[in-house]
């Protein structure tokens, strides 16, 4: 089912008649909106809802009468215009991790060893040109 708007004419001439109509039509799985003008009487109903049954609940509490009944079309969704992404800066990398960047990398045998290593460990010293003998 489409969502509907519902137009029906009430004679409500007490607030507490007017509370009890709110009540009964909000109770109704699928109504998305209610409106009621005072003056005129007149209560609009919005939703996917069997507008028949509606009009036969308020007919216990108050005179009811279905006026007009509508297809309500969705709201058209305008494209939004795309936004451009701004530009990330470069990611300045000082020295590029591959497995053959330090000639005195350290690979020590596991074979000895009851934990066995991850591929990529490695040990790396903080300046790779320093000098080790002083």
């Amino acid at each position: 089912m489409t969502a509907q708007k519902s137009v029906l004419q009430l004679s409500v001439h007490e607030e507490r008649i007017r509370k009890k109509v709110w009540a009964t039509v909000s109770k109704f799985s699928g109504v998305t909106s209610i409106a009621m003008d005072d003056k005129t009487g007149k209560m609009t109903v919005v939703g996917v809802v069997d507008v028949p049954i509606i009009v036969k609940r308020l007919r216990k509490i108050c005179n009811a009468e279905l006026v007009t009944v509508e297809v309500v079309k969705p709201p058209e969704k305008k494209p939004e215009p795309e936004k451009p992404t701004p530009a990330k800066p470069a990611e300045i990398v000082a020295f590029p991790v591959t497995q053959f960047n330090y000639p005195y990398q350290y690979h020590y045998s596991s074979a000895n060893s009851y934990y066995q290593p991850c591929e990529n460990y490695r040990v790396a010293a903080e300046e790779p040109n320093t000098c080790a003998m002083m």
